[in-house]
């Protein structure tokens, strides 16, 4: 059981470096893991890269069809936040000591809560995750 991250879910419906990495996690786990964040923001990204002209307005909207129509058949289980993801993600940031956005650690207190490994294709929040005592694991191209 996972918790993906939107540059993980981004992967699996649009050619990146590490898109190969992606499917065979897709293949071989049973549970996949999102919240309602991830989902926003796979959606923010399919709109930031047709508004950059690095995505066809039509191939975005077929991505989005095809992302949407895996939440509602089941393929991802879901994470639902509450008021103690955002005080643990509210506690992490005010460390003080991290390069932590508010999303990063929403994604970190939603698969800690869980019991989830996380999976990202960032590393700056790979690095936040393992100074947090987050399981996670970073893809690379």
């Amino acid at each position: 059981m996972i918790f993906l991250d939107a540059s993980v879910v981004i992967a699996y419906y649009l050619e990146e470096t590490y898109s190969e990495r992606v499917q065979e996690i897709y293949r071989q786990e049973v549970e996949l893991y999102l919240s309602e964040l991830v989902e926003l923001e796979v959606f923010s990204a399919l709109s930031r890269l047709v508004r950059l002209g690095s995505l066809q307005l039509d191939a975005a909207h077929r991505t989005r069809a095809m992302f949407s129509e895996h939440l509602d058949a089941g393929l991802y289980a879901r994470v639902h936040l509450q008021a103690g993801h955002f005080r643990w993600a509210r506690d992490a940031i005010v460390r003080f000591d991290l390069p932590l956005k508010s999303p990063d650690a929403l994604h970190l207190a939603a698969a800690l809560r869980a019991g989830l490994r996380l999976i990202t294709a960032d590393r700056q929040l790979a690095r936040n995750a393992e100074s947090l005592g987050v399981g996670c694991e970073l893809i690379e191209s």
